[in-house]
């Protein structure tokens, strides 16, 4: 049943006690920049229930576009009109024609309007089977909002002008039932007017020395401190665990990130500890799990990455950002870890330019995590989060869970993934890896606009394939992680042989007589793409042999390391269930990557004589 008042209320504020349809929103975010747009959610039954308070006496708009505009969105406008509350179903074409829709698929539940402003809550199916409607999914989904002054007249909703907007939302994580108590302790590892060199891509390092703590802690949030103004200059932040073995020297100066002058002791910062990016909030251990600081095993060190991304080369800028960590002593059962799985962030990470639909993949190996859990964990980890990570081109991002050859459930998944909206999904159930399993982490791309090849690296306009897994109990196993044997790549553009020794960085072309001379990255540059051989590529690319990396928190490797061939029996690529309603030669095989690899560690173009 359809519930409103007829209140005319002046001055009451949104969120005030002037009822509603009495069911929880466990999620709220703020639409606007201004404070005048707020969305709450959750479920409510099989249904998502939306809430919208919104500084105005006229009719409110609310959507889901593909792609954050009002082109194909699916729309609902409510609004109250002389004590009377109406919600209506529309969409838009491709042309971005509002059209209302045969198939009403909002259900009013409250409605209520005073002087200063409007409410509404409503509820939805995931699936409506209304081609005309958005399925809600655990995607990211991109949410369009606005408002006029006037209600909806016969002629339909006015046009909004500048009050409108768009924000990337996950609907369908988990509610977060684990609240602080304001009287946490807390400590802050924020850098210090950081200049920021205009420049597109900036990475910045700074060490941190952890404060001393007389007994074991355990860490149970963490939130970004991003200074004001500075929302989209923050990209991403990463935090690694250091060797323990240096002086408070150390903790001097910040230095650029990957730079041939960068101290040597950042080298040792390999262990991911956490990872924050643009567009995510705070992250709360779940309540049987903590960070674990204190104890000699815990970091003494930390490195804080910070990601600048300054795509208009702006100057002056100082940026004071970094993290918030929450901790006790009321120690948890088990003690969090993290595991970088994916692909192994190199050049030889290569999308060929002009494809809609390019897939990568990185393997954390049953050889792998055979080898890691039976000596740590033979019963197995337990996964609670992960993040999904990649770059400018990434549209898709799938993490696949094989075991004794079957593929299990995904373990986590974003079919519409957003550069600016990155964060931890919690996991509805906690999933567990046990010896022998297999991870794919599996991207999709697209380079319809760019005219050159695309590389693994660190710059937003280079790429990555990456999963960050929060599980317990915390095992000797940061990095699970792979890359395709790039001299089979090369063989498709008809590379014959490379000059030996290398010695040069990229490595240079020795034949045929087209590519002499040329550098890898020049040679695949100067071959002809077209569609379909790039979708050829592709297809050779998944299945080439890898070279893996199996990595422990001292930076040294498990045995299994090298080349190594996948499962023949991989579907390729994953095939998601429906919704429901409500030939080559051999002569360049060998360990040539290997070597190449082992001599030249590479991230994003830049040399490291860190050995594996």
């Amino acid at each position: 049943m359809c519930r409103w008042p007829l209140l005319l209320l002046c001055g009451l504020l949104p969120g005030a006690a002037a009822g509603g349809s009495g069911g929880p929103f466990p999620h709220r975010t703020l639409l606007d920049s201004e404070g005048k747009y707020w969305l709450s959610w959750g479920p409510r039954g099989g249904r998502l229930a939306f809430r919208l308070e919104v500084r105005t006496a006229g009719y409110v708009g609310f959507g889901f576009s593909p792609t954050g505009t009002m082109a194909a969105a699916d729309i609902v406008v409510g609004g109250v009109l002389r004590g009377r509350p109406y919600l209506q179903d529309y969409f838009t074409n491709a042309n971005r024609e509002l059209k209302k829709d045969v198939q009403q698929d909002y259900h009013l539940e409250y409605a209520m309007e005073n002087s200063t402003h409007t409410i509404i809550e409503f509820t939805r199916e995931l699936h409506t089977c209304d081609i005309n409607d958005k399925s809600i999914t655990e995607s990211t989904v991109r949410v369009i909002w606005a408002y006029h002054h006037e209600d909806v007249g016969e002629a339909g909703p006015k046009y909004h002008e500048s009050s409108r907007g768009t924000k990337s939302l996950r609907l369908l994580n988990p509610e977060k039932t684990n609240v602080l108590s304001t009287a946490v302790p807390y400590f802050d590892l924020v850098n210090q007017d950081v200049p920021i060199p205009n420049k597109g891509t900036t990475y910045w390092c700074q060490m941190f020395k952890i404060p001393v703590l007389q007994e074991k802690h355990h860490v149970v949030k963490v939130k970004p401190v991003i200074q004001r103004g500075h929302e989209s200059l923050v990209h991403h932040i990463l935090l690694y665990q250091c060797s323990s073995n240096f002086s408070d020297s150390v903790l001097d100066h910040g230095h650029e990130c990957y730079h041939p002058n960068m101290p040597d002791a950042f080298l040792t910062c390999e262990t991911v500890i956490f990872a924050w990016a643009i567009g995510g909030e705070g992250f709360s251990y779940p309540p049987h799990v903590g960070l674990s600081l204190g104890t000699p095993l815990d970091p003494h060190y930390v490195l804080l990455e910070v990601h600048y991304d300054n795509p208009t080369y702006k100057e002056g800028l100082l940026d004071n950002s970094g993290l918030r960590l929450f901790h006790t002593t009321d120690i948890r059962k088990y003690d969090a870890g993290v595991i970088e799985a994916g692909l192994w962030v190199s050049l030889f990470h290569t999308i060929p330019p002009g494809l809609p639909d390019f897939r990568s993949e990185g393997h954390c190996t049953l050889e792998c995590l055979e080898e890691a859990l039976e000596v740590e964990k033979p019963s197995g980890i337990h996964v609670f989060a992960v993040l999904l990570h990649a770059h400018l081109a990434g549209r898709g991002i799938r993490l696949r869970h094989f075991r004794k050859g079957e593929e299990m459930r995904l373990l986590a998944y974003d079919d519409d993934f957003d550069f600016n909206f990155q964060e931890f999904q919690y996991l509805r159930e906690e999933r567990t890896i046990l010896p022998g399993d297999h991870l794919i982490t599996e991207c999709r791309y697209n380079t319809k606009d760019r005219a050159r090849m695309t590389w693994g690296g660190l710059s937003t306009r280079n790429e990555m394939c990456l999963s960050y897994l929060l599980y317990y109990p915390r095992i000797n196993l940061t990095r699970c992680a792979s890359i395709p044997d790039i001299m089979e790549q090369l063989q498709f553009i008809g590379v014959k042989e490379i000059y030996r020794p290398v010695t040069t960085w990229p490595f240079i072309i020795k034949s045929p007589k087209q590519y002499k001379n040329l550098s890898f990255m020049d040679a695949m540059n100067k071959f002809k793409w077209t569609k379909k051989e790039g979708l050829a590529f592709n297809k050779i690319v998944l299945s080439l042999p890898v070279n893996v990396r199996c990595s422990k928190t001292d930076n040294a490797e498990w045995s299994i390391q090298g080349m190594t061939a996948l499962p023949p029996d991989i579907e390729r690529p994953y095939k998601a269930e429906p919704l429901m309603c409500g030939a080559s030669s051999t002569s360049l095989r060998g360990n040539v990557s290997l070597e190449l690899l082992l001599g030249f560690m590479v991230l994003g173009g830049t040399l490291s004589t860190a050995s594996l």
